[in-house]
């Protein structure tokens, strides 16, 4: 007669998460999906870097920590530092006041960053053949000639 309630997914689509205008958080943030900050955000906000998540920083959304994230797009304030490893965009009223570590960006006329700004490579490959030529670059025995 009766029959056992299962529970079931409803959606396939990514996780979404509002903070909104009257919240303040005050911790870490780990997160998978989408995460949208309308309010205040005292903490590291993380995502995995292998993941499809985004997040969104309204324009009155603000974020006192660390940023790393595969994907962002803000349009209020970041005070720390903020690592993309996938894609940036940075709207009209973004406030960056830490540094910018991004593979790539997006800056729109009126966006700030004050700190600095740093490419980043998506393959560890390219970082470490990054570091051995830096190795070898002092001198070149070879342009050395005896007199």
């Amino acid at each position: 007669m009766f029959k056992k309630a299962t529970l079931e997914k409803t959606s396939t689509g990514p996780a979404h998460t509002l903070i909104s205008r009257s919240t303040e958080i005050v911790g870490d943030i780990h997160f998978t999906g989408e995460l949208i900050i309308e309010g205040r955000v005292k903490g590291n906000i993380y995502a995995d870097d292998e993941s499809q998540a985004l997040i969104r920083i309204a324009e009155k959304g603000s974020v006192e920590g660390e940023v790393c994230v595969p994907s962002a797009i803000v349009n209020g304030l970041v005070q720390g530092d903020l690592r993309s490893s996938n894609h940036l965009e940075l709207a009209a009223k973004a406030v960056v006041v830490g540094s910018v570590y991004y593979n790539l960006i997006e800056m729109v006329m009126g966006s700030e960053v004050n700190g600095n700004l740093m490419h980043i490579s998506t393959s560890q490959n390219e970082n470490k053949r990054l570091a051995a030529e830096k190795k070898k670059l002092p001198f070149d025995s070879s342009v050395i000639q005896s007199s």
